[in-house]
């Protein structure tokens, strides 16, 4: 089969490369220059201002910022003769030699232009690029969480809930534009992570270190094809200095417990060598009450209530760490590596108290099930890295190996009790306690290719493996001096090797990107339980297209189409046949059988002016993997688990748009409206048949009243919607905060508060079939923090007096710096 799979994948790359090199040969070409800024090192020069000048009389043409890699770019040039002037605080202005763009020609790349100190300014300069909140971006949305006053003393899973159409329901799922089946990567890398556990990364990484997150919602062939609404990537901070130089932050905060967090950042960045690392520890110690209120009707037509009352205590200590270091071999080889991972505790308390009567007032009995929840997560993930800057024209090669293991532990002890209205003794106490170890090791490697083929046409292609095995065990028993007894324990393996093409051609005003992705998934469900059979092995090839169609019809007016193909593959734990009670009325399982979900996803954008953005999104997909709840009259026992949907519809339409009201106020609102359908013949002895348009706005003011500080101001409202089986309830929060920095920007002051008003809710219902539930959640939400951050060392560019010969020769750190 792996023969199979090389075969497929070099023919691939070898017909759309023909056809790519064919459109070349045949197409018309257009306009695009770019080139190089440099420090008096040699060393990129990153947020510059670069302006395209008219030659004859030096008016601005276009402007643009200069990345991370010291490059600009323009597109869509016409044919003239121009000059490049390159600007940046405490740098003098620098000129480029005056340059032509003929008719014919495709792409001009400029020759490096190096910007030297103005030592008529002062000694040493900072720089500082000031980024908007949110950027919209032709194939992304970024947030740009560095800068912002809200994401002090938050964690990523914080923030992530606040980004712009992004959700995260009662169970930590995460869903983009009211669609589940997200797939979340750290760095450019996948999590390959269960949503719990996801979850406990993100809670456990402070959101002082990430530096943006970037919500992709129709990927290119180049990222792995799982999840059908998109990506999320969180962008962790990289150390852009010269020197030795760090951060320490110390956070407190105030919800219904006291909060705190502290993180240390050091880096030290001299000549080829870059070395940086990271700790963070936080505790959170957080209540959430849960309601849940269910109507049972047996095979008589006799009708039950149950009445569930529960406080949850839940205290969270987490410690997280990174330590990588990237070293310049050559100036076109840089190699690297990065060592992260965390150790985190986690005690829960429940008291869990049920009514079950002839209506939702009246208990003709009562039972209580306190439980006590310890939980420890461990992970070390180890990545090596290096890149090869084959030619200056552009041509790379990147290779990536890396290694994660997690161990959990979970220890678990339940006491349930039953009472008659009098307060009387119904039944003997009952006890269960459960010990359940869960490991996952993951192995990935992967090579990356690109290959601009000519100023127009550009190539990239790659290949990726990975495996993923995950083993769990459940023990049990039922008497405090008995010994721990497995009772169920699976084992899964899963392995995926990966292929893919992208050629993008550019034309005039126009340019087009086809891809193509291949994956052959192998995997073995292996249980001792009677719950699922000895072996499920799986072994199915597929192919992923992407095409993306970018035209821009003048300066102020572009229009873009998008395509792709998408999967989701079943998680780790909705596959493992667990039966997991959370009191002898209610329990949860897996579903070994659950079968992958298929997305086909098409968009359209809008952009005018290069600001305001209007969306236009649907998708279909089948075999959708959903929550589905049940109940059993007979017992009167109600349980969730996963199953396959036949097909889900999704439409959407989502609008951006910044503005400016004066120098010190600009804002900008996003606004989203889907409708989501589903439907499934045979479900649970029916026909399934229901959707909803739901809607969700948010907006976000930036206030900057006096020298120095910032104030931000957001509001999110989501609507009530339909997502399978469930029907769920508005949601809606207002978040302010104000920073103010002292001492030269080495240290800065922020203060904010999540859910002012404590209206933020997760309140869910469902009534299919014999299922009539009702579940109401409020999480603790209304926190105060206040955060304070001291920047120390050489975290300043300085002004040299003298440059050897060598700086020259030096390369420029690339990968995770």
């Amino acid at each position: 089969m792996k023969l199979f799979i090389h075969k497929i994948y070099y023919t691939i790359l070898f017909i759309v490369a023909a056809t790519g090199i064919t459109i070349a040969q045949t197409a018309s070409q257009s306009a695009h220059v770019s080139g190089e800024l440099l420090d008096e090192q040699g060393k990129p020069m990153i947020y510059a201002t670069a302006n395209l000048l008219n030659a004859q009389d030096s008016s601005i043409v276009k402007g643009v910022i200069s990345n991370e890699a010291g490059v600009y770019s323009f597109d869509h040039i016409k044919t003239g003769r121009y000059i490049i002037k390159a600007s940046n605080v405490g740098y003098e202005k620098a000129l480029s030699q005056p340059f032509t763009v003929s008719d014919n020609a495709a792409n001009v790349t400029l020759p490096q232009l190096k910007l030297h100190p103005d030592y008529r300014s002062l000694s040493t300069v900072s720089i500082t690029a000031a980024k908007p909140l949110i950027e919209h971006r032709t194939d992304r949305v970024v947030i740009n969480v560095e800068g912002s006053v809200l994401a002090a003393g938050n964690s990523a899973m914080d923030i992530l809930e606040r980004a712009p159409g992004v959700s995260v329901d009662k169970d930590d799922n995460i869903s983009l534009k009211g669609k589940q089946g997200v797939t979340v990567m750290l760095n450019d890398k996948l999590t390959y992570l269960t949503a719990a556990q996801l979850a406990t990364l993100l809670r456990s990484t402070d959101g002082n270190t990430i530096q943006s997150i970037e919500i992709i919602s129709n990927p290119s062939a180049k990222y792995d094809a799982a999840g059908n609404s998109g990506i999320i990537n969180i962008k962790l901070k990289k150390n852009k200095q010269v020197g030795t130089n760090g951060s320490l932050t110390e956070g407190v905060g105030y919800g219904a417990f006291w909060k705190d967090n502290t993180t240390v950042q050091l880096n030290h960045k001299d000549g080829n060598l870059n070395i940086f690392g990271t700790f963070s520890h936080n505790d959170n110690k957080r209540l959430q009450n849960i309601g849940i209120k269910r109507v049972i009707t047996d095979s008589t037509g006799a009708t039950t209530y149950f009445r569930q009352t529960t406080p949850f205590l839940e205290a969270d200590h987490n410690n997280s760490y990174r330590l990588g270091a990237d070293y310049d071999l050559t100036s076109k080889n840089t190699i690297g590596f990065v060592v992260s991972g965390y150790f985190n505790g986690e005690q829960d308390g429940i008291d869990n108290h049920t009514y079950i009567g002839p209506n939702f007032t009246q208990a003709d009995s009562t039972l209580r099930t306190v439980s006590g929840v310890h939980q420890t997560y461990h992970n070390i993930a180890v990545n090596l890295n290096d890149t090869y800057k084959i030619d200056t024209a552009g041509q790379s090669l990147s290779v990536d190996l890396d290694y994660s293991k997690f161990k959990n532990n979970a220890i678990s002890h339940y006491v349930t009790d039953y009472f008659l209205p009098d307060g009387s003794i119904l039944k003997p106490e009952m006890f269960l306690g459960n010990l359940t170890p869960s490991n996952i090791d993951i192995h990935t490697g992967k090579v990356d290719y690109t290959n601009p083929i000519t100023k127009s046409l550009k190539l990239e292609t790659g290949a990726k493996f990975s495996d993923v095995k995950t083993d769990n065990n459940l023990t049990e028993k039922t008497a405090p001096a008995d010994p721990y007894v497995s009772t169920n324990h699976f084992i899964y393996d899963e392995k995926i090797e990966a292929g893919y093409v992208n050629l993008n051609k550019t034309f005039k005003n126009f340019s087009i990107q086809a891809g193509l992705r291949a994956e052959y998934t192998s995997s073995t469900a292996n249980g001792d339980s009677a719950n699922v059979v000895s072996m499920i092995p799986r072994h199915y090839l597929n192919f992923f297209p992407s095409l993306f169609l970018d035209r821009t019809i003048n300066d102020k007016n572009e229009i873009n189409f998008s395509y792709s193909r998408r999967i989701d593959r079943p998680q780790y734990d909705n596959l493992n046949p667990f039966v997991f009670h959370i009191d002898p009325y209610t329990y949860q399982k897996g579903n070994p059988y659950l079968r992958p979900q298929y997305t086909n996803n098409f968009e359209f954008n809008y952009t005018y002016n290069k600001s305001i953005t209007l969306t236009l999104g649907y998708s279909r997909t089948t075999d959708v993997i959903t929550e589905v709840p049940g109940t059993d009259p007979a017992t009167k026992v109600s349980f969730l688990t996963q199953d396959n949907l036949q097909v889900q519809n999704a439409y959407s339409a989502n609008l951006y748009a910044p503005y400016t009201i004066t120098n010190w106020w600009e804002g900008n609102i996003n606004a989203n409206a889907f409708y989501l359908g589903f439907k499934s013949n045979g479900l649970e002895g029916g026909n399934l048949d229901r959707g909803q348009t739901a809607y969700n706005i948010r907006t976000t003011q930036t206030f900057k009243p006096y020298s120095g500080y910032k104030v931000e101001l957001t509001f999110n409202y989501q609507s009530d919607l339909t997502y399978g089986l469930y029907d769920v309830k508005p949601r809606y929060s207002t978040d302010a905060g104000i920073s103010h920095s002292f001492a030269n920007k080495k240290l800065n002051v922020k203060l904010a508060m999540n859910d002012i008003f404590n209206t933020l809710r997760n309140d869910v219902s469902s009534n299919y079939q014999s299922t009539n539930l009702d579940i109401t959640q409020k999480r603790e939400s209304r926190i105060t923090r206040l955060t304070v951050t001291w920047n120390f060392g050489n975290n300043k560019i300085k002004v040299r007096e003298h440059e050897s010969g060598a700086d020259d020769l030096k390369g420029r750190v690339k990968g995770n710096n």
